[in-house]
């Protein structure tokens, strides 16, 4: 087997911690540039400049090692969206900050959004469960406040919530896709206006 021209030297020994965010970066790469059906964990290990034993010392499959990214970049996203919300009392600037989240996840480096978002596994239940997890805890954040500031239902509150993810997430990936013709700031200062003249319609108790 050719080893890509890209791929780390093997090196000395590291610790379990060290050696385990390496091979997920390296399955990174890999799942980003060739979706999870096509990824080989030869391509992974070569990437990494392991052995595949020494690969599979940390993940006994390929499926694992797609679920330990999964989970890390869900979480991410997850925390990113609870600290935007917990950035401000004020309610615009709060619809502002959470779309701001989005896009920085959707324009980090190494494309993790992908795995999250574009998944070719949604088939299978553990992954549709962690992404379905993802978009509604991030939906519950946002559902929190809005039941806390309005005078709406749990479950109206619920469904606007799932109406601004679905809306920061796909506005932030059709922006990524044109190539960002329009600045990042910009796209975001756009969208979180078009949200925040819908939910700013219901009387609100702050903000």
């Amino acid at each position: 087997m050719t080893v890509p021209s890209d791929a780390r030297p093997r090196g000395t020994r590291l610790p379990r911690l060290a050696r385990r965010r390496q091979l997920l970066a390296a399955a990174q790469e890999v799942f980003v540039a060739q979706g999870y059906h096509a990824a080989a964990m030869d391509e992974i290990a070569e990437r990494a400049g392991v052995s595949k034993p020494v690969l599979y010392q940390h993940f006994p499959g390929k499926l694992e090692l797609y679920l330990a990214l999964l989970e890390q970049h869900s979480e991410a996203l997850i925390a990113k969206q609870r600290e935007a919300l917990e950035s401000t009392d004020d309610n615009r600037q709060r619809v502002a900050a959470c779309f701001q989240a989005y896009f920085d996840f959707v324009a980090g480096e190494g494309e993790a959004f992908r795995l999250v978002f574009e998944s070719d596994l949604r088939n299978v239940p553990a992954v549709r469960e962690k992404t379905e997890h993802t978009l509604q805890q991030c939906a519950e954040f946002i559902g929190e406040v809005i039941r806390q500031d309005t005078s709406i239902s749990d479950e109206e509150a619920h469904l606007l919530s799932i109406g601004l993810v679905g809306m920061a997430e796909t506005s932030a990936r059709y922006w990524l896709g044109t190539y960002e013709t329009i600045p990042k700031e910009a796209a975001e200062e756009l969208i979180a206006r078009l949200a925040w003249r819908g939910i700013s319609g219901w009387d609100l108790t702050r903000g």
